[in-house]
């Protein structure tokens, strides 16, 4: 054994490191390993915990399957009801925050910021801060500049408004000028035919109109009747 253990290592590109590898691993046996692990336990005691320990793999594996079937009738439920997995990831989510909310950690947290607000708000430094900063507001409002300044945008915004009321009114009497125009338009058409000037000028304009039409029907009917230079034999003349 030791002359082939020799000529695989001669014929084997990793000639000596394997040899040299396997020198420091140390080699334990099947029985030793066992029995430290079983230390102080009898042999039908450790026969009885492989035993349990082989029916609870069994009953884990039988769970994750159940599990399994379970969440495939949920998925099965959640999509007849039409519940996308945005809505399942929102109650997930709820109901973490709720969780989170009234847990001990949290609620020490809040508690712990609580008190720290009342000691911050109650304390010298933060009293002196406020007061401060309100004599400072106070200062400011107080000023001639700051009066100014607000007298300056209250009449600017009176003479805005006023601006713009002036165009309204002006627009509006645009509009009614235009409508009453519009209106005695409508109403001096027929005033105007009323009128006596107008009644002059037309009957002037109908006996025109009656003299030319009656000059025709006269030149016409001296053409066509039989009393005319062609039809009528002259007189004869007185002799000489």
């Amino acid at each position: 054994m030791e002359s082939a253990g020799q000529d695989i290592n001669l014929h084997s590109p990793t000639k000596g490191l394997l040899s040299d590898a396997m020198t420091d691993v140390p080699v334990e046996s099947a029985a030793s390993a066992r029995s430290r692990a079983a230390e102080g336990l009898s042999l039908a005691e450790e026969e009885e915990l492989r035993s349990e320990l082989a029916k609870v793999e069994e009953e884990i594996g039988t769970l994750r399957q159940v599990l399994a079937a379970k969440e495939r009738h949920c998925g099965e439920l959640k999509r007849k009801l039409g519940l996308t997995p945005l809505d399942g990831l929102k109650q997930n989510l709820s109901r973490s925050w709720h969780d989170v909310q009234v847990s001990n950690a949290y609620v020490k947290t809040s508690e712990k910021l609580g008190e720290w607000n009342d000691k911050v708000t109650q304390s010298d430094l933060y009293l002196s801060a406020s007061s401060t900063l309100e004599d400072w507001n106070e200062k400011l409002t107080q000023s001639e500049a700051y009066k100014k300044t607000q007298e300056t945008l209250s009449q600017a915004g009176q003479k805005t408004s006023a601006a713009l009321s002036n165009v309204g009114s002006v627009i509006s009497r645009k509009l009614g000028d235009m409508s009453s125009y519009s209106i005695r338009h409508s109403i001096s058409m027929p005033a105007m035919r009323n009128s006596a000037t107008f009644k002059s000028f037309e009957d002037r304009v109908g006996t025109i109109k009656s003299r030319v039409v009656g000059s025709r029907e006269n030149s016409t009917d001296c053409l066509h009747s039989p009393s005319g230079a062609g039809g009528k034999p002259p007189e004869d003349n007185a002799p000489f």
